[in-house]
This record gives C-alpha cells, sequence and structure tokens, in this order.
C-alpha cells in the first residue's frame, strides 16, 4: 500500500481523493468501491492488476478523503454519477470497463444510463439489487406501500453513527469479520485496520450518512427520507430499470460471492430477514413482510436486459460481500476473460 500515494483533484463538482495505479496501459478501469467503504478497500488487488490495466480508483462522495457535500437522495444515485463523470472529464478518460462493487454497483448502472457511450465494459460485484436496497417483496420488485417502507436511513445500525468511538471500532471490526467476508476468512491486521479507518472517514448525518427517514405505523415503522447515503437506495429513489433500455447496452459480468451476508435473500441488514429470524421483533409474518430476494431480482433483471438485447454473464465465486478479496483468482480470471 505504501507505493500508492492517493491524489486530489479539483473536478467541476466537488474535490475528488483517488488512487491512480497502472497509468498508460491501454486497459483503463475505473473501479467504484460500496458503502461503508472507500477507495482503501479495492486497493489489495492493485499488485495483481497494475501490469495489465490502468485503474483509477476515486472515494465518492460522504466518503475516504473527497470532499464532503450534501447528497440528494430524491436524484437516486445521480450525485454520483455526476460527480463521476466529472472526474472522468478531469483525469481525461472517455472510454473505460467500469467496474462497481455493492453500492458502487449501482451507482455504475446509474452512469451507464447517464453516460452509456463511455461505458465499454460493466462489472458488477455483489451489487444491491437494481430495484433497491430494502422494501421489496418478489423478485419483481414490487415495493411494499407506503413506498420506501422498511429502507432507507432509518435501517442503519445505530453503533455505526459514531465510527471514531472505540466501541464503533469494535462494531466495524466484528462488521467486517462477521458480516463483509465469510466467518473463516481473515485480512491481514495491516488491511483490516486499514478498512476500519476508511469506514471511520466517512461523513455522519441528516445530509450524508444514513440520511433522514420518517416513521409510520407499519412494521417496521421506518419510511426512507429524502437526504443521504441510505436513502438512495430506497425503491422510492434508487429504482434502476432505466439501465434496461439504455441504447448502448454493455456488456456485463455480475459477480458475487456464494456466501454473501448483506447482498443476499437472507440478507442481514433487510427488515424482512432480520425479522423472519427474531432480530426485529414484530414481525408480521412471511406473507405481510417477506425477505427481500435480492440475487433472485438481480438475476431476474438480467434475464429482461438480455430479452432487449444485452448480454450478461454471471459468475458466483467463493466468498462473502467482498469475495474479490477473499478469492482474488477467481476474479481476476473472470475480469481478464470478461476484458480480453
Amino acid at each position: 500500500m505504501e507505493q500508492y500515494k492517493q491524489q486530489i483533484i479539483e473536478t467541476e463538482r466537488i474535490k475528488t481523493a483517488y488512487y491512480r495505479v497502472g497509468e498508460g496501459n491501454k486497459k483503463k478501469l475505473l473501479v467504484l468501491h460500496g458503502n461503508l467503504s472507500s477507495s482503501v478497500f479495492f486497493m489489495p488487488l492493485a499488485p495483481y492488476l497494475e501490469k495489465d490495466y490502468d485503474i483509477a480508483v476515486p472515494d465518492l462522495r460522504c466518503f475516504g478523503h473527497t470532499q464532503p457535500l450534501p447528497i440528494d437522495a430524491t436524484r437516486g444515485y445521480r450525485d454520483w454519477s455526476d460527480d463521476i463523470y466529472a472526474f472522468c472529464q478531469a483525469i481525461g478518460w472517455k472510454h473505460f470497463t467500469l467496474l462497481g462493487w455493492s453500492m458502487g454497483g449501482d451507482i455504475a448502472m446509474q452512469f451507464a444510463i447517464d453516460h452509456g457511450k463511455m461505458v465499454d465494459r460493466l462489472v458488477l460485484v455483489a451489487p444491491g439489487s437494481p430495484y433497491g436496497f430494502g422494501g421489496t417483496i418478489d423478485e419483481k420488485g414490487t415495493p411494499h406501500s407506503p413506498l420506501g417502507l422498511g429502507s432507507g436511513g432509518g435501517s442503519a445500525n445505530p453503533a455505526l453513527l459514531f465510527p471514531t468511538s472505540m466501541g464503533s471500532r469494535l462494531v466495524l471490526r466484528d462488521l467486517l469479520n462477521r458480516f463483509l467476508f465469510r466467518p473463516e476468512f481473515r485480512m491481514s491486521l495491516e488491511w483490516e485496520n486499514r478498512f476500519i479507518d476508511a469506514t471511520s472517514q466517512m461523513r455522519i448525518g441528516i445530509d450524508y450518512y444514513p440520511g433522514n427517514y420518517e416513521t409510520c405505523a407499519k412494521w417496521p415503522y421506518v419510511v426512507a427520507g429524502d437526504k443521504g447515503v441510505l436513502n438512495t437506495m430506497s425503491p422510492k429513489y434508487g429504482n434502476l430499470e432505466a439501465f434496461l433500455d439504455i441504447e448502448k447496452k454493455p456488456e456485463v459480468l455480475w459477480i458475487h460471492g456464494d456466501c454473501d451476508k448483506i447482498v443476499s435473500d437472507e440478507s442481514m441488514m433487510e427488515f424482512g430477514y432480520l425479522g423472519k429470524i427474531g432480530m426485529v421483533p414484530g414481525w408480521p409474518g412471511e406473507e405481510e413482510y417477506p425477505p427481500q430476494p435480492m440475487i433472485k431480482q438481480t438475476r431476474y433483471f438480467f434475464e429482461q436486459y438480455k430479452k432487449k438485447g444485452g448480454l450478461y454473464v454471471e459468475a458466483q465465486i467463493p466468498g462473502g460481500h467482498v469475495c474479490i478479496l477473499e478469492s482474488p483468482v477467481h476474479f481476476i480470471g473472470a475480469l481478464n476473460a470478461f476484458v480480453k
């Protein structure tokens, strides 16, 4: 990690922190990190990729060392999409393979909607459901009523709202090792601490993470608000069905881990499944509030993409939500075969 120095560039929208490795290689790879993380999470892979790829990994708005500007959740993922477009303009990139992990995968799809001519190929690693994270009931992404129920800012773990406290660092370490990675896998302690430091840098507040929320009389009693990170993912604002109809349809490589606990049909971060296993009291039952089938939704979505003329490849590899760090050989092999 010491051989890579993070840079800051001032774009038309925002001062963006980023890593650039392998500069000068013909194959360009733009990487978008996920929620509760930063560009640092991708850097263990840099030594294996920099010989073949020119890689740019920015910190997204609200995360890492990028300028902490507010997030308008009513725009869905578009604040980030616009930021990334400005970043590409600033570094002079016009065409590239776009890789998004977790929330970054949803942002990558939004970028393809907004700036599809720039995206040669799309690599999605454990992306959130294209119908939103939380608040939907079947593989077609049918939303609960009221729209946004059980999603957004009210779904945050309260312990994550104080990321610099010693107690929250313990929570973050537990999050890494119990939920992001499969339990038997551990990064080195050095990388583990770097990941915790990176997560601790995210900006906390109504305009940032997690955002605001409303209450209602229906279980789980929270409805998405209109500001901040988690509300962008609500089905109220984060539905990505427009991706199915983009004019230039990039080939899609969808990679996910075989034991992901975050983006899953049994997600440990989603009210329906948490209620079902008794971790959130008052669950009204499977008929009224079933667990969100996130993997089934994503597969259904890309089958629709295929019917509309797009191409996608699904690759399940060993690991949890950060499967590309747990199984780097599988990931790099799939990436190289896809990019050719």
